[in-house]
């Protein structure tokens, strides 16, 4: 039987991975509405892809418990996942919630470990008790009480909110004919230091995408050989939020395990040859 150093096997497992990928890769396009037919607060809303911006992270807001607390206080050792919700709203914060809450109940990673989660709410009338009435139903739903360590809610004045929500570039506002928040679905990453690294859009938030951004604002500090793997099968696309597959980079690892096969079938034919002729 013929043996092929253990070299082969990463680029095997990379191609792999990519492959399979390509098939689950492909979404049919969400149908769009013109910006005219929108309401005024809906247009107004949105996400500035602020990559690199440092955070305010001497911020001051409240954590479920009333403890005052800087931002800052969760940086410093792991990436932040970060996402502005307000715990009042009857729909797409839930739905976010609930998609983020599902992830995290079935991540290797674990929050408080390998990376921290900051909900905040954006509306400065919420409390620290309804904001820890909301982390226990998201913990529960979950289905992994360990979360609630590195999952914090949190409530603050409206300056300081604002303050946070320009510098992520998260565009929010107050739309008096429903008396609701009109606002993007989305979450942030931001890396150890404070500086913000990725978004993830939507109400979606799968253990791939998670994971993924994750391992790029640590700076390959956490993950799986399997996200590396990934992460070089995936690009990150600045339009989407998404990691998107990088057809070119299929190539380049398939080419590369190609190559090295070739040559190792080479290699072993050739010592049978002269073994075979001495």
């Amino acid at each position: 039987m013929l043996h092929t150093k253990k070299g082969v096997r990463p680029l095997f497992l990379a191609v792999l991975a990519c492959s399979a990928a390509a098939f689950a890769q492909q979404r049919p396009p969400a149908p769009s509405v013109p910006a005219a037919e929108l309401p005024q607060a809906i247009r107004e809303v949105g996400f500035d892809q602020n990559l690199g911006r440092m955070l305010p992270l001497e911020v001051e807001l409240v954590d479920e418990h009333g403890r005052a607390v800087k931002i800052g206080e969760y940086f410093g050792k792991r990436p932040v996942v970060l996402s502005f919700v307000y715990y009042g709203c009857p729909m797409l914060c839930l739905q976010s919630l609930s998609s983020l809450a599902s992830t995290l109940g079935v991540l290797s990673e674990n929050p408080g470990e390998d990376f921290e989660v900051v909900s905040i709410s954006i509306d400065p009338r919420e409390t620290p008790a309804l904001a820890l009435e909301k982390k226990t139903h998201y913990v529960e739903r979950s289905g992994k009480p360990s979360i609630a360590r590195g999952w914090h809610y949190l409530t603050g004045t409206e300056a300081n909110i604002q303050r946070l929500t320009q510098a992520a570039g998260f565009r929010y506002a107050w739309d008096e004919a429903t008396r609701q928040y009109a606002h993007p679905a989305g979450i942030i990453v931001a890396t150890t230091e404070g500086k913000v690294s990725r978004y993830l859009f939507g109400i979606d938030y799968g253990p791939r995408d998670l994971r993924l951004a994750l391992f790029d604002a640590s700076e390959e500090k956490i993950g799986s050989p399997l996200a590396r793997a990934l992460l070089y099968c995936y690009h990150y696309d600045l339009a989407t939020g998404r990691y998107s597959l990088a057809i070119m980079r299929i190539v380049q690892v398939a080419g590369a395990a190609t190559v090295f096969s070739l040559g190792t079938l080479i290699f072993v034919w050739t010592r049978r040859e002269r073994r075979q002729v001495g």
